[in-house]
C-alpha cells in the first residue's frame, strides 16, 4: 500500500477486506495519537460469487470485490493495494496440541525469538492431504514443567512448553480466495479467521477474561469463537446463516427470494408468540396475479423453527468446547443475523445464558456514519483492528505467517515486478 498517497498524516493506513456470502465489505483504517482505530472510508457490493463462505465463481466474486473496493477508496481518498482478507466456510476446523523446545542456554532469558522459533515449529506439524495451517495461537506456556505461564519472555529454563490453538483450512479454498484478491489488482497482507476478526471489533477483554462466546451470524455461516481466561479456547464454523431464514421463507410463503429477505428484514421475529394472529403483510403478486396475504405469527414460526436449530448447533460447539460452565459473560450476538428481532431472548432461552447484541463501535475512534458500525460488518471492521495488531510490534512469527499463507502469491509479485523493469528498461532504451 502506498501510504504516502494514500494520507499524509498517517504513515500507514490498513484495510480490511470481508468477503461474505450475502456481501463484500472493505473497509480503510487509520490509527490515532490515542491508539484508538478511526475508520476513513468503507465500500460494500452484492456478494454473487460467494456460497456459505467459499468463492464458488472467481470471476464474480472479482466483480464484486472491485465494487466493494473502488467505493472504499472513493470515500476514504485513499489508493488500495494491500489487504488483510477475511476467511470462513465449513471446511474450517480447529484442534488443540502441544509444543516444546528445548534451549541450548540455562543464563540466558527466554527472548520473543524463542517464542517464535516454537510457533514456526507448530507450522511445520504434518497435514491432512489438502490442508494448510492458518493460525498458531499460544495459549499458555510451561517452563521447565511449571505451567500456567501467560508471558514467559524474561524468564530463565531450558525447556519451553506451550498448549497452542491451530486453526486449519482448506488449501483450494485458500488459494482461489488468493486468486480472486489478486485479479482484483490486489495483495494479500494476511488472511485472517473471520471470527477472531469480529471478536476484536465486538468484545471486551474483560469480556474475555471473564468468558464469553461470540457468535457471528452471517449470510452464509454461523462463526464462534469461544474465550476465557483473556485465551481463544475454541473456534467453530456452521454452515448455516441468514441465507437459510430467507429460503425457508420463500418456500413456505410461496413468494420469491428477493421479497422473501425484505419480509424477514422488516417484520421478521425469532419467536412467534411474540406476535399477534391478526397482523397480516400483503406481499404483490406477479404479473395478473392477486397479492398474496401473509401472516406475521406464521412467518415467525418459520424463523423461529430453523433459528433454534441454528442455535442448538452453537449450543453444541460451546458444550464441545468444555467451557460452558466458565462463560460468564454469556454469549455475544453480531452479524446481520443478529439484528432479527427477539433473537436474544430466543438464545437465553434455548442455552440458557446471558445473551448480548454486539457492535463493533466499541473498539472505534470514529467511523463516517452509523450504517459502518452496525453488526453486519463486525468482520470488516476487525479486520482492520487485527491488521494493526498484528502490525505493531511485528514479530517474527507473524512476519513468518504471512510469509507461510502467502508462499504462492508473494513469488507472483516478484515475477511481475521483474516484468515492470523489464518493460520500463525497454521503454527507456
Amino acid at each position: 500500500m502506498d501510504s504516502q498517497k494514500q494520507t499524509p498524516q498517517n504513515d500507514e493506513l490498513v484495510v480490511g477486506l470481508d468477503i461474505g456470502t450475502t456481501k463484500i465489505a472493505c473497509f480503510v483504517g487509520s490509527r490515532n495519537e490515542h491508539g484508538k482505530i478511526e475508520i476513513l472510508g468503507y465500500g460494500k457490493s452484492e456478494s454473487v460469487g460467494v456460497s456459505r463462505g467459499v468463492v464458488a465463481n472467481i470471476e464474480r466474486t472479482v466483480e464484486s470485490i472491485r465494487k466493494a473496493v473502488e467505493e472504499a477508496e472513493r470515500t476514504s481518498g485513499c489508493d488500495i493495494e494491500l489487504v488483510n482478507v477475511g476467511i470462513a466456510g465449513q471446511h474450517i476446523k480447529s484442534q488443540q496440541t502441544r509444543g516444546q523446545r528445548t534451549r541450548d542456554d540455562l543464563e540466558s532469558e527466554i527472548s520473543q525469538s524463542d517464542i517464535d522459533a516454537l510457533i514456526q515449529d507448530m507450522y511445520r506439524q504434518v497435514m491432512q492431504p489438502g490442508e494448510e495451517i492458518l493460525h498458531v495461537l499460544p495459549q499458555e506456556y510451561a517452563v521447565d514443567n511449571e505451567g500456567g505461564i501467560k508471558e514467559p519472555v524474561g524468564m530463565s529454563g531450558i525447556r519451553l512448553e506451550a498448549n497452542f490453538h491451530v486453526i486449519i483450512g482448506q488449501i483450494a479454498a485458500i488459494r482461489n480466495i488468493n486468486r480472486c484478491i489478486k485479479k482484483a489488482g490486489l495483495v494479500v497482507d494476511q488472511l485472517i479467521l473471520e471470527p477472531l476478526a469480529s471478536s476484536a471489533s465486538v468484545l471486551s477483554e474483560e469480556e474475555k477474561e471473564a468468558g464469553v462466546a461470540l457468535v457471528d451470524i452471517g449470510g452464509g455461516t454461523t462463526d464462534i469463537a469461544i474465550f476465557q481466561d483473556g485465551i481463544i479456547r475454541h473456534t467453530a464454523v456452521i454452515p448455516f446463516g441468514g441465507n437459510v431464514l430467507t429460503e425457508d421463507i420463500r418456500q413456505g410463503c410461496q413468494i420469491m427470494k428477493k421479497q422473501a429477505e425484505q419480509v424477514k428484514q422488516r417484520f421478521g421475529s425469532a419467536i412467534s408468540t411474540e406476535m399477534k394472529d391478526n397482523e397480516i403483510v400483503c406481499i404483490p403478486g406477479l404479473q395478473g396475479r392477486n397479492p398474496r396475504e401473509i401472516s406475521l405469527k406464521n412467518l415467525a414460526a418459520i424463523i423461529e423453527a430453523r433459528v433454534t436449530e441454528i442455535i442448538e448447533h452453537v449450543h453444541f460447539e460451546i458444550r464441545n468446547s468444555g467451557f460452558e460452565d466458565q462463560l460468564i459473560g454469556g454469549v455475544v450476538l453480531t452479524g446481520g443475523g443478529s439484528q432479527l428481532r427477539h433473537i436474544t431472548q430466543l438464545f437465553q432461552y434455548v442455552t440458557g445464558m446471558d445473551c448480548r447484541v454486539g457492535f463493533p463501535s466499541e473498539h472505534l475512534a470514529e467511523a463516517p456514519n452509523q450504517d459502518a458500525t452496525a453488526p453486519s460488518f463486525s468482520t470488516g471492521v476487525g479486520l482492520v483492528i487485527q491488521g494493526y495488531d498484528r502490525l505493531s510490534p511485528r514479530s517474527e512469527s507473524a512476519e513468518k505467517m504471512r510469509e507461510h499463507v502467502n508462499a504462492g502469491s508473494t513469488k507472483e509479485r516478484l515475477i511481475d515486478r521483474l516484468k515492470g523493469y523489464f518493460i520500463e528498461d525497454e521503454e527507456l532504451n
